[in-house]
């Protein structure tokens, strides 16, 4: 039987990176796929994967990438994230563009492309890395929430044009994981990026990491559609119990 494969997008640091390295521990080839090439050519060769350069924003990049793959089991669509934090009224336009380019338009390219070689494993399973702000929205987070709502969207969507296909839908939606996403947010700001986590115990890239890997070892009949996971700190966005941290 030959290896089975997996696609791991924006897997240059958290929730990509561990993710790699979990479903490397459970006998996959990897391909790690981000912008920053240099990180997953490391990664790469740590876990005795595939680096590949990608860019999700890119048709070009997103051709070259997936033509490198010749056969793939498990995608996980997790390149994404937000930028800025500000009302509709002073909506930056090129943030929203960024957004949905990435987070939507980015997942679209790359399940498109690979979605036969999916079908033709006999056994495909497709995760997308959403969050809960695909199914809340709250203020000053439109730009954000809206193109994860589409994410979500398109990825349900598959669920039922994929009916009677060899293919799993999993979509998982964390709620305030520790990684680089604040910091890519607020333009590089860490003392801005560290508030978001003050006083709380957040979940960490291992904790998504190790329920992707979860879902990808369920028999073929099992199809885990949704999941939802917080810290015990958080109850939706923006509504958490915080500690003093003084």
């Amino acid at each position: 039987m030959s290896t089975r494969t997996a696609v791991v997008t924006g897997a240059s640091s958290g929730i990509g990176e561990a993710t790699a390295r979990e479903l490397a521990k459970q006998g996959y080839h990897v391909y790690v796929g981000a912008r920053r090439f240099d990180r997953v050519q490391r990664l790469a060769e740590e876990i005795g994967g595939t680096a590949l350069e990608l860019d999700v924003t890119s048709e070009d990049s997103v051709r070259g990438f997936t033509d490198a793959v010749e056969r793939v089991d498990v995608l996980v669509n997790n390149a994404g994230g937000a930028k800025g934090l500000a009302p509709v009224l002073e909506a930056d336009l090129d943030d929203w563009r960024w957004m949905w380019e990435t987070n939507v338009l980015g997942t679209l390219r790359v399940t498109k492309a690979l979605l036969p070689k999916l079908i033709a494993s006999g056994d495909g399973l497709i995760v997308t890395v959403t969050s809960i702000a695909a199914m809340h929205t709250y203020d000053n987070g439109a730009g954000y929430t809206s193109a994860k709502h589409a994410q979500g969207v398109l990825h349900r969507t598959l669920r039922g044009e994929l009916l009677g296909q060899p293919v799993r839908l999993t979509e998982i939606a964390p709620g305030a994981v520790e990684t680089e996403f604040s910091l890519v947010r607020f333009d590089g700001d860490a003392e801005r990026a560290a508030k978001v986590y003050e006083g709380i115990d957040p979940l960490y890239a291992e904790d998504i990491a190790q329920i992707v890997a979860f879902a990808a070892s369920r028999p073929a009949h099992v199809n885990l559609d949704t999941i939802v996971v917080k810290p015990r700190d958080q109850e939706g966005p923006g509504r958490f119990s915080r500690r003093p941290t003084n």
